[in-house]
């Protein structure tokens, strides 16, 4: 057994419950919703693959809650950046999509480009390698075109060398 939302509807939904609730959490500058969406998983009689996951995701997302609250306040993409860091890749895409909707001019398609590439490293994290090819190659242009908005946030090559080349590992953003 294997957790993989992409074939298994527990996987789908523990993983969806769970970006939803960070979603509240760092709305509210509070990981109670995090730590309460987990506790009803954790009481399931569930497999431990799953278990596992939200152990593994409740961990991070309290690190990112710390995070953001001790620093990025209502920048979004800057929250995006420190789940990004954490490799909530899922959640980056969560995060932004939220702001794509409401967002206008410039920022849609950057957010776009970035959710993209956000969802490269989902599909490479369960080993869909073609998938996670076209996605990059749809968000590169643009963040290539938009690298003075993305060099705001940090080093735009930072993120562009390895969606030209996704065999390399995600990188970090944000840290050094």
């Amino acid at each position: 057994m294997r957790f993989e939302p992409f074939r298994d509807r527990l996987s789908r939904d523990i993983r969806n419950d769970l970006a939803r609730s960070l979603a509240r959490s760092l709305a509210a500058f509070d990981s109670t919703p995090v730590r309460t969406t987990a506790a009803v998983y954790l009481n399931r009689n569930i497999a431990g693959e799953y278990k596992e996951y939200v152990r593994d995701r409740l961990g991070r997302y309290e690190t990112a809650v710390h995070r953001i609250v001790g620093g990025f306040g209502g920048d979004v993409l800057r929250q995006a950046l420190v789940l990004w860091d954490l490799q909530l890749f899922f959640e980056v895409h969560e995060i932004l999509e939220q702001a794509w909707r409401r967002a206008s001019g410039d920022d849609k398609p950057i957010l776009q480009a970035l959710i993209r590439a956000a969802g490269v490293y989902v599909k490479l994290e369960y080993g869909y390698a073609e998938a996670a090819r076209k996605m990059a190659g749809r968000a590169l242009p643009v963040l290539e075109e938009h690298t003075a908005y993305i060099a705001r946030y940090f080093p735009p090559e930072k993120l562009l060398e390895p969606l030209r080349n996704p065999s390399l590992p995600p990188p970090r953003l944000l840290e050094g």
